[in-house]
């Protein structure tokens, strides 16, 4: 007698299941994101679709292991591979997210001119024709005999090809158009996407071939989105910025071969993404001089210190509650900024609006851009003018005292490589902090967010 059919919900965002049906996700909180699909008993067939080729390994001692051979693939983009913590892993599954066109299979094609010098490339894709690739490829300047193009959603015939044509490198554009036979499910929901990403995950590993898949994000939740494989892929890298701006920040979220701290920074533009090489530099073009309400942080991603520019306004409030805005920059710790600003410094804004920008698409979520986000409100409070060859970064404490940040010395000398002449930070990294030798910069220490304005107001008054 055949097994019954099981009727399940599953919530699109982080792909709980239940036996009954909820309007908040009792997994992530999220409303109206169950749905109904019918789970069907594994069969045999199913199970032998996605068992791998390869015989299973007998225990080997941790310490017979060698990495000696271990070498990891060059994309050509040196942002993407420092975000990769130094290149594609073999048989790696990473997972490229990010809101539709915001530059995904742009990157992948890019990429692809590079890689295929030396390695044989199946990119497949599930949403666009062969000769539609071939027209974005054509724009983008790809053109390698390696490149070979699979329009397929069948992920076990996929599977299949992965295993004939041993390619050294794969690309799924994108797994939300995968479909795997077996289930009744449509494309896109979530059991789809989890059974069809662990079939790339044992195809890749059997093979030692890295795999590259692409997954939408949609607010709405219609779409499985990406949440679901982060605990399956070993990388999961996340496209950041506005469809409508130029930059795009490429951020790794997971990442087993290397840190989570790095980013990419690249631009968009009509031969596809460059790479933005100084992003302080591309963060400060076009800075407003002799206006008050603007001053610069330094904050660290990873090893790179970045230069941003902080606007901050605050004006007379037409309202009972005054408004409070952030671009950029944690809304909570303005809130508590502002607090401290009253409390400890005698700046009152409780009858006042105020509007913090980081300018750029960047968003600061770094302690240590706190000293210069209370410098940009302070200075408009008091129409005071920060200057333009000034910087400053430091934690800011409940109690008003500035408090120490990693790699000072790091943070200063980008400072004095992109022109500015003095810096305002925390004393206790002004002791630790040692300038070479005929660098023309100065250092101002200070204990509490008063020390910082009248520094300002006694060298620039």
């Amino acid at each position: 007698m055949a097994d019954k059919l099981k009727t399940i919900y599953v919530c699109s965002e982080c792909g709980f299941e239940s036996a009954k049906w909820f309007g908040k996700c009792p997994g992530c909180g999220n409303w109206n994101t169950m749905t109904e699909e019918v789970r069907e008993p594994v069969s045999r067939s199913r199970s032998a679709s996605v068992r791998p080729s390869a015989p299973t390994a007998a225990p080997q001692p941790i310490t017979e292991i060698s990495t000696e051979d271990e070498q990891r693939y060059f994309t050509g983009s040196r942002e993407l591979d420092r975000v990769l913590g130094g290149g594609l892993v073999k048989g790696s599954l990473v997972l490229l997210g990010g809101d539709p066109g915001i530059g995904k299979s742009t990157i992948l094609l890019q990429i692809c001119e590079h890689l295929g010098r030396n390695l044989k490339i199946l990119y497949i894709s599930g949403e666009e024709s062969r000769r539609q690739i071939k027209l974005r490829a054509t724009r983008l300047g790809v053109n390698c005999a390696n490149l070979f193009i699979l329009t397929e959603t069948d992920i076990e015939g996929i599977a299949e090809r992965i295993r004939s044509e041993k390619p050294d490198v794969v690309m799924v554009d994108s797994i939300q158009t995968m479909n795997f036979k077996e289930l009744s499910s449509s494309p896109g929901s979530v059991t789809q996407v989890r059974e069809c990403t662990n079939i790339l995950l044992r195809t890749s590993k059997a093979l030692d071939i890295p795999c590259i898949i692409v997954g939408h994000v949609n607010k709405d939740g219609a779409i499985a989105g990406p949440k679901v494989l982060e605990h399956i892929v070993d990388a999961v890298l996340y496209f950041e910025g506005d469809k409508q701006m130029s930059y795009r920040i490429l951020r790794a979220v997971k990442n087993r071969y290397g840190s989570t701290n790095e980013i990419g920074v690249f631009c968009m533009n009509d031969n596809g993404l460059s790479e933005v090489e100084n992003p302080s530099l591309m963060l400060l073009s076009g800075r407003p001089k002799n206006v008050s309400g603007t001053c610069v942080a330094c904050t660290m991603e990873g090893s790179r210190p970045i230069l941003a520019e902080i606007q901050g306004l605050v004006t007379n409030s037409g309202f009972g509650n005054p408004r409070r805005m952030c671009t950029g920059f944690d809304y909570n710790r303005m809130s508590m900024l502002l607090a401290v600003l009253e409390k400890r410094c005698g700046y009152y804004f409780s009858s006042m609006d105020a509007y913090i920008n980081v300018i750029g698409g960047l968003r600061l979520d770094e302690p240590a851009a706190d000293l210069a986000v209370t410098l940009a409100l302070v200075s408009s409070l008091k129409d005071m003018i920060v200057p333009e060859d000034v910087l400053a970064f430091g934690e800011v404490g409940l109690t008003g005292e500035i408090r120490a940040v990693h790699h000072a010395d790091r943070r200063v000398l980008e400072a004095a490589r992109l022109g500015f002449r003095t810096c305002i930070l925390p004393y206790h990294n002004l002791k630790n902090t040692i300038l070479p030798e005929g660098l023309d910069m100065k250092l101002v220490g200070v204990r509490t967010v008063r020390d910082a304005v009248e520094a300002l107001l006694q060298g620039h008054g």
